[in-house]
């Protein structure tokens, strides 16, 4: 299942250079985050899996620095 990820991730990142790497400066770039979750979404839908949306307060235990360890 790795392989396939990777190749997904490989192959899309190569479309989204062909696309737009002419407006890109020279170096070295993460996947886009959108591209990574588009992939990762289609990845679980093939699964038949899908993610809960966070709570509010979830969220917020999530990003907050006061909250937790």
């Amino acid at each position: 299942m790795a392989i396939l990820l990777s190749f997904a991730v490989q192959a899309l990142s190569s479309e989204y250079i062909a696309r737009v790497g002419e407006m890109l400066p020279g170096g070295v770039y993460d996947v886009p985050a959108e591209l990574d979750e588009m992939i990762a979404g289609l990845k679980l839908a093939s699964l038949g899996i899908t993610i809960d949306t966070l709570t509010a307060e979830q969220e917020h235990y999530m990003t907050s620095w006061d909250i937790g360890t």
